[in-house]
This record gives structure tokens, sequence and C-alpha cells, in this order.
């Protein structure tokens, strides 16, 4: 006889941190979308199974597409169990499953463990309830923390003083790492997609719900969007209210630290002129003729000092003095290096700028 486990009531949003793990039988694509942080997928159907199933509901019945989707749930879910992962769980184990909506796949895969013996729940209401609960929580969470806005000019390095004030213990929320772009025309990372909107969301508010209210974090100042995605309207509210802190630092290691972290362009010229294309509208045909002769010629040196005295530099102070409403008053980092130790000598001098008590004893 088969013995029947009672299912026990689906959990919330605020019970997630009890469990040991977080599975996500979603597709492929849908785990790829967006997912809740530290989730593992374990799809009961794969992407074009899933396009089967609801074809077979549309265009036959709903009763043959639930034989069909039971046929594939059931074989996904015991080639999931001759898997490593789960022949290594223990009796002990407590996870969280999660599909959709809560219901027909998290649910049978619930069973499935249940009847193992593993202390198995559903989330209630499944992906859709925690989208819900992240969009709730970006219209909250912005506001209940203290910034200190980072400013500079373009290739003042300040992603490299995020990354020094981040090893330095500071709190930081990076959202040009998040997002997987630079945040400018030229600003896309080699061999990166940057996720979707609602995973950039998920990110923003996993950190934000991480850091300690009483402790300032330090952010780099950003526009309405960096590359393709939007940063949410109520970050954006709190960083321009913000208190500042503008790096600076010379010009030539300004023009080497792009050298460095855009040598990828230097290496396809052609590809670069390209882009420029984008400008022509800004700056005329004759200006853009000339950085494209500059790029094609290899004088790195004259055109990244160029493209940063008449396009990036009056850009960036432009949009800054427009939205950051207290930059005039900003404590100013004045670096002379761009490597390792001269940034983690001005995350020492930010941090004092930002608050005494943040520098470690």
């Amino acid at each position: 006889m088969v013995r029947c486990v009672k299912q026990p009531a689906p959990a919330t949003m605020a019970e997630i941190a009890e469990f040991d793990a977080i599975i996500d039988v979603r597709t492929p694509a849908e785990f790829e979308l967006d997912r809740v942080p530290g989730a593992i997928n374990f799809p009961v159907l794969d992407d074009a199974e899933r396009v089967e199933v609801g074809t077979t509901y549309r265009q036959v019945s709903a009763f043959e597409a639930r034989k069909r989707g039971a046929a594939l749930v059931a074989r996904n879910i015991a080639k999931h169990l001759l898997s490593e992962y789960f022949a290594s769980r223990p009796r002990d184990w407590h996870p969280l499953i999660y599909c959709w909506r809560g219901g027909k796949r998290s649910g049978a895969m619930t069973h499935v463990l249940r009847e193992i013996g593993w202390s198995a729940a559903q989330l209630e209401g499944g992906y859709q309830s925690y989208r819900r609960h992240v969009v709730a929580g970006l219209g909250t969470l912005p506001g209940q923390l203290s910034y200190r806005v980072v400013c500079g000019e373009t290739g003042s390095g300040k992603s490299r003083l995020l990354h020094a004030l981040a090893a330095a213990g500071a709190q930081v929320l990076d959202l040009e790492q998040l997002a997987r772009h630079r945040g400018s025309l030229l600003g896309d990372v080699p061999n990166e997609r940057q996720p979707s909107q609602k995973a950039f969301e998920t990110g923003i508010w996993h950190a934000l719900g991480r850091f300690d209210p009483a402790r300032p974090v330090f952010i780099e100042a950003e526009s309405r969007k960096i590359g393709e995605l939007r940063v949410p309207e109520t970050l954006l509210t709190a960083m321009w209210a913000s208190p500042c802190v503008r790096l600076e630092l010379p010009l030539d290691q300004r023009v080497g630290l792009l050298k460095e972290e855009y040598a990828h362009f230097f290496a396809d010229p052609d590809g670069l002129c390209e882009k420029l294309d984008r400008l022509t509208s800004l700056h005329g045909k004759a200006v853009i003729a000339e950085w494209k002769a500059l790029a094609r010629s290899a004088q790195w040196d004259r055109f990244v000092a160029q493209l940063l005295s008449k396009h990036y530099d009056p850009a960036y102070r432009r949009s800054t003095g427009k939205h950051y409403a207290r930059l005039g008053e900003a404590a100013v980092v004045a670096c002379s290096d761009r490597g390792e130790s001269g940034m983690a000598h001005a995350a020492q001098d930010a941090l004092r700028a930002a608050d005494p008590a943040e520098i470690p004893a």
C-alpha cells in the first residue's frame, strides 16, 4: 500500500529563510528570466515540453494535456531524483519548492519528495508571489537607507573605488555590476548579456535587504538607465537627495584607466567606429570623422582624451548637476593613482568623509 503523506500548508515569503534549499521547478527559460536568490533549477518540464503541453491544452483538451504533462513531469522528477544532488540529501533535509503560481508543477515535486520522507513545502503563490514581494519591497526599502553617492567624471575610477570600499568593509551597492554594463554608449561588457529587468530588480532588492540601516551605503551616481535596464524610481529619488562624494583623478590616469577597461574596443576599431556613428547628431560629421581617424590610426591617448573633453565630461556634468541636489557640497576625494593601492587610500578618504565611524579600527 502506498503511504500517503499529508501535505503541509504552503510556505510564505516570510518563512523562506527557514529552508535548507530553494528549488525552482520552472523551465530553464523562466529560471533565466528571474528567480528567487539562491534557487536551484530542477525543471519538471523543459521549455519545449511546456510548449507541447500548452499546445495540447489549447488544441485538443485539458484532459489530454494533463495526461501528457503528468507523464513528462513524472519522467523528469525521476531523472532529478537519480542525480547526485538529491541522492546526497540527508533525511532531515527541508527544501522549498516553487513554480510559476504555486500549482501543479511545484505540487508534483513536493508530493514526491514528501513521499520519500523529506520535509518539503511549496511556496504559496509561487514565483508570482515572490515577484509581488520584490516589487513591494522596492517601493519602500530604498527610502529606509542612507546613501553616499560616488560622483566623478568618466574614467575617474568610481567602480574601482566601490570595489575598494567593499574590500574595506563598507556597504556597497554596485548597480553597474548588477546590470552587467558600465552605463555609457561604450559600456557593454564583453561576452556578457544584461540580465532581464526583473532579475536586475531582484538583485537590487536582495542587496538592499541585507544592508544595515544604521550605516551608509556607497553607490555610484547613475542616470535613469544602465544600458537597457531602468533603475527603480524609488532608489533614484533617494540617491538624488543624498550626500555626495566626488572622486577626482588626473587626466592621464583617467585615460590610462579607460584604455585598460575598454581594451576590447581598441582591438576592434571598426566596431568602435560603428558605435561612434550614434554620436553624429550631437557632435556633427566632422568631429566623428576626426575621432574615427584617431581610432583607426591607433592614436588611443588622443582619442580617449578628446572623447572625454568633448563628449563624456560635459554630458556627465550636465546630468549630475541636474539630478544630484547636494553635489555642490560634495566631499572631494583626490586620487593620484588608478591602481589598487591608490584606490585603497581613496576608499579610506571616502569613508572618513562619509562617516568617521566607518573607518575600521
